[in-house]
């Protein structure tokens, strides 16, 4: 079941209905879509018609952050859960690691991906992981055939948004994949570049401002949360 929040269509499930889901994509023909938007980019998402409809001709919504669980709320139209993407991410590793299943990672700065692939085999013993590139190429053609020939089940695709959705939806015909993910910087998180929030954090869904305290830069993009949120008590207001 969809819900609808600010425009952006997601899908109303728990993290093991996402899974669950996301399996049986990764068996069906063609390649799958899976987008992890969070409050920020539905933000973006309600000024970019574009944007917006790319996300919603995704496989899989998933609302990856508190701010759009709580938007969803203030609709009365509650989505059941966050389903984070690092977290769907190892979700899925551990799954695949039980299956036989192959994971090609695609982001990050030079050797991030390298790195977070140490590690996932680390934490999910007999994972494959059978190739990785990172986020820095110009030339898309070569790194579709990269991937190809090196056969994956699920592709993480980690090059920011709007970038990784731009390259799933141009590229979607050619990859021969069972599934794709957009995962934003989670391949930093796997690699231990960038701390995750403590547990207590996360539950608190106080994640963001623990990102906030280690990257003060990233105050202007978290200006967006509160925009988004004023929106959309304007919208629960207006009724519309």
């Amino acid at each position: 079941m969809k819900l609808e929040v600010m425009g952006v269509r997601f899908d109303n499930v728990t993290m093991d209905e996402a899974l669950e889901r996301a399996r049986t994509l990764m068996a069906t023909p063609g390649a799958a879509c899976v987008v992890t938007p969070n409050a920020e980019i539905v933000y973006e998402a309600m000024r970019d018609p574009a944007l917006c409809q790319l996300l919603n001709d995704a496989d899989l919504v998933l609302p990856d952050g508190a701010g759009v669980v709580l938007a969803s709320r203030i609709l009365k139209t509650p989505l059941k859960q966050k389903v984070a993407g690092v977290d769907f991410a190892d979700r899925m590793l551990a799954l695949l690691a039980q299956t036989g299943g192959r994971v090609y990672l695609l982001g990050g700065k030079p050797g991030i991906a390298e790195l977070a692939a140490e590690n996932m085999r680390s934490k999910h013993p007999g994972l494959t992981i059978c190739g990785t590139a990172d986020g820095y190429f110009r030339e898309e053609t070569a790194v579709v055939e990269k991937i190809n020939q090196a056969q994956p089940d699920f592709l993480f695709v980690c090059l920011g948004a709007p970038k990784q959705e731009l390259f799933m939806e141009r590229h979607r015909g050619e990859l021969q994949v069972g599934l794709m993910a957009g995962l934003g910087g989670s391949l930093d998180a796997f690699a231990g570049t960038v701390k995750r929030a403590p547990q207590w954090m996360i539950n608190c869904s106080l994640e963001w401002l623990y990102r906030l305290i280690k990257e003060p830069r990233r105050f202007g993009r978290m200006l967006r949360l509160p925009k988004f949120l004023w929106a959309v008590v304007r919208r629960r207001i207006s009724g519309g």
